[in-house]
């Protein structure tokens, strides 16, 4: 349990020396500062999670929130999450997860660092067109975001992609904390802060009329320094200010606080969004997060499965699901536009196309969240779900399990398979539920029991794939303690050519990797490989994962420090050979970074911007 529990924003901060204690199992005993309570507040853990509300989303104004309890959601997957090692996404994988973000309810979409690279963007641009057009019945279309440093080109390269958007945001940002002053920008506050309000007025001057700032570092900034900037900031015309904890090194009694003496002590205050960006360096994020909302933050920024630089950023899943079950009674009434039986889909299809696998015990989505091992627990849940479970997995998309008592096996038809994936969180179009159907059939003549996790690792196979440039058809293999190892691979290319190779090896699969490259002429080198059977037994399907890079370096601008990063590029194969689903791996790879070549080669070029002196 946290260490102190942070009040509604109505009311002060806690004082660190505020105490909590559990004088009863059920029920937490909260000692207010005397000017707020009359007498202490007492917060049942019998309280229903999931209130109903018929609260609406209040009309999207760039600086002002007409409900003071509205929480804007700020999806940085896209942006920040693809910044985490491997998890290069391809534009179509964008603009797939923007689609489903869109269906999330998301208020705003960071879609990416348009100056980092030509497929940044193109991608940033796809997704503005498209998604930041989709309007729904209730007038509900996600702000589409582009990050810049506060440089005159990146500012104009970020305004030229996401200005098709219907709302379109430029957020930009600056270094203020002294170590990054001293030793990275080599300049003074005062450079600093004129830098600043000269490059929010310059993004305003665009036709922008949506700007967010961000004090990079701001939890280690002199706060005295803060409030200038910020007031300086405001008086340019930014609408939103962003306030960072970088490293991830406060304490949520540290970030609440700062977010509440910025709201203080800023001039003009009144006049924008405060939003938190926390990373994850000492696991504190959601903390943190939600900290700056009880202060009066009303965005905040996240990312699916909590992805990102370093130790990750505050998790959607989990900010959002925080607020569902306890904005009402405990953060004062705060709540989001979030349609939550979204966020299983979501987590699943990011996991599966950044190859950043979910860990089982992480909250909310890991595979672990609804189960239930211990004998006393176990009891509980037979007599009322309740007992254990403070979130229903119907609520985030998911069902434990078939309490229709249909079994998968190989006489199932499509409709059961198709209410099995649904069930799971996976909704498919006839042509993916076609592909998947036959594929299901091959294992269920081998297994006598289709599993759930069977069939979510056929679903990743299938539908979280790269655009096909290469597709393997045939594979054999020769391996033992006699001799060398063989394989002859047979690819289809797009254009439905038929390319056959052969290669010994170490192993059956350094000799089909091998084959595969004297195809493909792609020169790679192998930085991961990892392989898990989904379920026990002799019989279970195998699901690879490798990372790559490319021999000819392709390269990136790191949104913080500015230099060139080497991509990589991961790919996932599942079958129940475990050759065929290592080789499946490696061309998944191979389609994804020849994918982003080939984008890379065929769009306009775009002037990459310097790293600021």
């Amino acid at each position: 349990m946290a260490s102190s529990l942070l009040t509604s924003p109505r009311f002060p901060f806690l004082s660190p020396k505020s105490s909590l204690f559990l004088p009863h199992p059920t029920s937490l005993h909260v000692p207010f500062p005397s000017n707020s309570f009359p007498k202490p507040l007492l917060v049942s853990f019998s309280l229903n999670p999931n209130p109903p509300s018929a609260l609406r989303r209040p009309l999207y104004i760039p600086n002002h929130i007409p409900d003071p309890n509205y929480v804007r959601i700020f999806d940085t997957t896209l942006r920040d999450g693809e910044q985490s090692p491997g998890a290069t996404l391809t534009s179509k994988e964008k603009l797939d997860i923007a689609r489903h973000l869109a269906k999330l309810g998301v208020d705003i979409i960071e879609a990416g660092f348009p100056a980092a690279s030509k497929d940044d963007f193109e991608a940033v641009k796809a997704i503005a067109k498209e998604v930041g057009n989709a309007e729904d019945e209730n007038g509900y279309v996600p702000v589409i975001c582009g990050l810049s440093r506060c440089n005159e080109k990146d500012i104009k390269v970020a305004w030229e992609a996401v200005k098709y958007a219907k709302r379109p945001r430029i957020h930009t940002f600056i270094a203020t904390s002294g170590i990054h002053l001293e030793y990275k920008l080599r300049k003074s506050k005062e450079e600093v802060l004129d830098i600043a309000r000269s490059m929010v007025r310059y993004a305003r001057s665009l036709g922008c009329n949506d700007v967010e700032f961000s004090p990079e570092d701001a939890g280690r900034s002199d706060t005295e320094f803060l409030y200038e900037i910020l007031g300086e900031v405001i008086k340019a015309g930014a609408t939103t200010l962003n306030i960072p904890d970088t490293v991830g090194i406060t304490m949520p009694g540290e970030f609440g606080k700062l977010i509440a003496d910025i709201k203080a002590n800023t001039p003009g205050i009144e006049n924008v969004v405060i939003s938190t960006h926390c990373q994850n360096d000492l696991g504190l994020s959601t903390a943190n997060t939600l900290a700056g909302a009880c202060a009066g933050a009303r965005q905040m920024e996240v990312t699916i499965n909590g992805i990102g630089e370093r130790a990750g950023n505050a998790s959607l899943e989990e900010v959002v699901m925080a607020i569902k079950c306890r904005g009402e009674h405990v953060l004062g009434g705060l709540y989001t536009g979030i349609n939550t039986q979204h966020i299983v889909m979501a987590s699943k299809m990011v996991e599966e196309y950044t190859g950043l696998h979910v860990q089982p015990h992480k909250a909310i989505v890991g595979a672990n969240a609804f189960a239930h091992e211990s004998g006393i627990h176990q009891d509980g849940m037979l007599k009322h779900k309740g007992t254990y479970e403070i979130i229903s997995p119907e609520d985030i998309g998911f069902e434990r399990s078939n309490e229709a008592g249909i079994v998968l096996g190989k006489l199932s038809g499509r409709h059961a398979l198709r209410d099995r994936l649904k069930e799971l969180g996976y909704e498919l179009d006839d042509e993916q539920l076609g592909n998947i159907f036959w594929l299901f059939k091959a294992v269920a003549e081998q297994k006598k029991r289709v599993t759930d996790a069977d069939l979510i690792a056929l679903v990743s196979d299938e539908v979280f794939q790269p655009e096909v440039v290469w597709k393997l058809d045939d594979l054999q293999v020769t391996c033992g303690t006699l001799g060398l190892s063989t394989a002859t691979v047979k690819l289809i290319d797009a254009a439905g050519v038929e390319h056959v190779s052969c290669s010994v090896g170490t192993g059956p699969v350094d000799s089909a990797y091998k084959a595969i490259d004297l195809i493909t002429k792609e020169p790679v080198t192998l930085l991961e490989y990892s392989m898990n059977a989904v379920t026990e037994g002799i019989d279970a399907i195998a699901t690879t994962r490798v990372l790559i890079r490319a021999e000819r370096n392709q390269f990136s601008t790191h949104a913080l420090t500015g230099e060139a990063v080497h991509r990589t590029f991961s790919g996932t194969g599942a079958s129940m050979d475990i050759v065929v689903s290592s080789v499946k791996a490696y061309v998944g790879a191979l389609n994804k970074m020849l994918g982003f070549k080939e984008q890379n080669e065929t769009k306009g070029s775009v002037e990459q911007t310097p790293v600021s002196a």
